[in-house]
């Protein structure tokens, strides 16, 4: 294929460049990726100074050894002058009725459980009607279109007035967020990330909920046995205890379905279970 740089977007960094700064950020040297990959730290080099002009497969093989989601290695491809090679399709599209099929069982069977989707962006997507109990009493304004999963769970008027292990539940939470940020370099996600972290926790967060492991080390809002990190909350009058499990599309090739994430929460107690069997 013939190298052209007039099909990269205009506010895309030189190739080089952006395999620096991933580079960089999985904290490897040239050294490290060309033994990953196979290559000679001779010819990487080349390519991150724009001396060498790599094919297609050479982008996306550098790409897969640096672990790059689907979005970001389109991304290396237009600044390499070639089209992307992975669709982003609306969800909506016919294309995709069997992914929302497939989603849509997943919530079905989950009732009358929370259980809930978001994209990469933890928009609301879809989720059970047992999500309304982790809702309410969230400020409205929380709640209208497009909802912010996370702003609703750590918002100061959002989940987090009910939740017991209050900064146990942020900690968790601001971990993923963290982690989905050094995997993507998202600026989207780093706004979001310091817009959470910033929201103050209710007063005397986890003081009364903390306990120590079996090891002897203290960790707050858990209790002996906890295998998970739990989400204990007050609902009318009741202390309800949840574990959750992340779900995602074990081999996607669309770039929308690779960030859609199913997220379902499951009795963590038999009061629990019982309260909600009701």
């Amino acid at each position: 294929m013939t190298w052209s740089t007039d099909r990269a977007d205009a506010g895309t960094p030189p190739l080089g460049h952006l395999l620096r700064e991933w580079r960089r950020r999985r904290r490897l040297t040239q050294l490290d990726l060309a033994d990953l990959a196979g290559v000679s730290t001779r010819h990487l080099s080349f390519v991150e100074t724009g001396r060498s002009r790599p094919s297609r497969e050479m982008v996306l093989h550098l790409a897969g050894h640096l672990g790059l989601p689907l979005r970001e290695r389109n991304r290396l491809l237009l600044a390499a002058g070639y089209a992307p090679v992975y669709d982003e399709t609306e969800l909506d599209s016919p294309r995709l009725s069997a992914v929302r099929s497939a989603v849509r069982h997943v919530l079905r069977g989950h009732e009358p459980y929370p259980a809930l989707v978001v994209d990469r962006y933890w928009d609301l997507v879809d989720a059970t009607d047992g999500l309304a109990l982790l809702t309410a009493g969230v400020a409205p304004s929380l709640l209208e279109p497009p909802v912010n999963v996370l702003r609703v769970a750590l918002h100061p008027e959002g989940l987090v007035r009910r939740v017991l292990n209050a900064a146990q539940w942020r900690d968790h939470l601001l971990a993923r967020l963290r982690q989905q940020v050094d995997l993507s370099a998202d600026a989207r996600l780093e706004a979001l990330l310091r817009e959470v972290r910033g929201y103050r926790l209710p007063d005397a967060a986890d003081t009364a909920d903390t306990a120590a492991s079996p090891s002897g080390v203290t960790v707050a809002g858990s209790r002996p046995g906890d295998p998970a990190v739990p989400l204990r909350l007050l609902h009318e009058g009741r202390v309800l205890a949840f574990v959750s499990t992340v779900t995602m599309f074990g081999t996607p090739l669309d770039v929308t379905v690779s960030e859609l994430v199913v997220e379902a929460f499951y009795p963590a107690d038999d009061a629990t279970a019982a309260a909600l069997a009701r």
